[in-house]
């Protein structure tokens, strides 16, 4: 199986780069950070426009018409400029759920409630997607920002993939949490749009501490020339090819397993490099004018989104039994 790159997947990535490079730049994700613009409306409708939402969505439907790769070629770019917004659930809206009016051309922002969990950008989003089934009264915890608001509680049933649109339907509570859902298919393409955020987010960071690297002195010579930092620098770009290996190839099979396996290792790489970039850096890393804690703080919050490291963990492990198994009837 040949897992390079298609001419017109590079030219995708390309434009997407150049796209988000030209009208998403540092000045801007800061002003919007700086303002509390949790999603810019402006940049939301520039990426339905650029058909990000609808890439998945058939052409007679409006959209592009390809594939689960090329969607993580995008979402490895927005990781890499810190996009905010819930990108993910909106992508899946337009593409695979198909039933929020909006989503696929950025006029709509869709957020997912995933009961007991965070649910992210809800002061900015038009409709919500449960990733599994939630009863009357289930919960789920509110966040804004970095911090945990408050607590929602749905005020009726809500099936799986069931949209909910206006979002006075769900209400203030102050409830614990419910056992979560299995795996879904929705929560298993969300969980490798995640991934592919977070490899695009490692790959950031690599090339922040190379550059700071190169261009810090001490004792008369670049720290990069250490080898302390020359191993960090290694170890970080190690990170981040593994995952991209990781991510395409789930990308391509997309088997449950290997999803689960990509998404373990892009937040591995994600949280870790950006660790590592924040020691290359120094006492600089640390302050609020530097962005390497932007990138930590939104792999910290990725990490705990669509599939966490434990339920990974078990998605892997029940796959391995199943294969020993097979493997064992064999003999």
């Amino acid at each position: 199986m040949d897992f390079q790159l298609s001419d017109d997947q590079r030219a995708l990535r390309a434009g997407m780069r150049e796209l988000l490079t030209g009208r998403f730049g540092r000045d801007r994700m800061r002003a919007a950070l700086d303002a509390g613009v949790a999603v810019d409306r402006g940049m939301w409708g520039e990426l339905g426009a650029a058909g990000f939402f609808a890439l998945r969505l058939a052409e007679a439907d409006g959209g592009v018409g390809l594939g689960l790769p090329e969607s993580v070629l995008l979402f490895e770019e927005a990781g890499r400029v810190l996009l905010p917004g819930p990108l993910a659930a909106t992508h899946l809206a337009a593409g695979a759920v198909g039933a929020v009016k909006g989503a696929a051309d950025g006029g709509a922002v869709v957020a997912v409630l995933d009961e007991g969990r965070p649910v992210a950008h809800l002061e900015a989003a038009d409709a919500l997607i449960a990733l599994g089934p939630v009863r009357p009264g289930g919960v789920a915890r509110v966040l804004e920002g970095d911090a945990l608001r408050e607590l929602v509680r749905t005020a009726r049933p809500v099936r799986s993939l069931d949209p909910l649109t206006p979002l006075h339907r769900v209400t203030a509570g102050v409830e614990d949490g419910v056992p979560l859902p299995g795996a879904t298919p929705l929560r298993l393409e969300g969980a490798l749009l995640a991934a592919a955020e977070q490899l695009g987010s490692a790959a950031r960071t690599t090339d922040m501490a190379v550059q700071h690297a190169r261009e810090r002195e001490q004792f008369g010579s670049p720290i990069g020339a250490f080898q302390a930092v020359k191993h960090l620098c290694a170890q970080m770009l190690v990170r981040a090819e593994v995952a991209r290996t990781a991510v395409y190839a789930a990308a391509v099979t997309a088997d449950p397993a290997e999803i689960a396996g990509a998404k373990l290792l892009a937040d591995e790489a994600a949280v870790h490099n950006a660790r590592d970039c924040l020691q290359v850096h120094g006492g600089m890393g640390f302050t609020w004018e530097a962005d390497v804690h932007l990138h930590l703080k939104r792999a910290w919050l990725r990490a705990g989104e669509w599939l966490r490291a434990a339920e990974a963990e078990e998605a892997l492990a029940a796959d391995l039994c199943r294969v020993h198994a097979c493997d064992a009837g064999d003999l």
